[in-house]
């Protein structure tokens, strides 16, 4: 048998399971019994008529090169403007930035960032003293003279000789 053979015989044993279900717990008359198996034959085939056609592509809201301004990143999904894109893609689509990006073919350096706004944090940063290595305040300050003479180490006392007896 052929799959279409096999999925319009899987189609009647579902209608009939359902036509069956619904006789036993409600009152049909016999005359309605006929229309209620073909409402319930041609819902579960439009059900898998759907699932034949592919959806639609679905075009950018802006072109990629215009997407990306100094001062913001416009969203390829709804043309929002936003300063930071991963957030709003994963609260509103459920996307991570991966997925936005193999969604609309971009290459893996497009920024989720806007430039702008990266260069301030990035300067921000550096003012407060990120990105500096350690090493560099260690050297930058001079070198401590060593005391003149470390005091001596007090230890425990030593144990007293035991007496000797006579």
């Amino acid at each position: 048998m052929s799959t279409e053979a096999l999925a319009q015989d899987a189609l009647i044993n579902l209608t009939a399971d359902i036509v069956s279900a619904h006789v036993s717990n409600n009152s049909v008359s016999l005359s309605d019994v006929a229309g209620l198996i073909a409402s319930v034959h041609s819902a579960l085939s439009g059900l898998t008529a759907s699932k034949v056609q592919e959806a639609p592509k679905q075009e950018p809201a802006v072109s990629i090169r215009a997407s990306i301004k100094p001062d913001h990143l416009v969203c390829l999904e709804d043309g929002k403007k936003m300063k930071m894109l991963k957030r709003h893609l994963l609260t509103a689509y459920g996307m991570t930035p991966a997925d936005y990006r193999a969604k609309w073919d971009l290459p893996s350096d497009y920024p989720m960032v806007a430039p702008n706004y990266a260069a301030q944090r990035k300067e921000l940063a550096l003012k407060i003293g990120l990105g500096r290595k350690r090493a560099d305040s260690v050297t930058a300050e001079p070198a401590a003279e060593p005391a003149a003479k470390a005091p001596a180490k007090r230890g425990r006392k030593p144990k007293m000789a035991e007496p000797e007896l006579a």
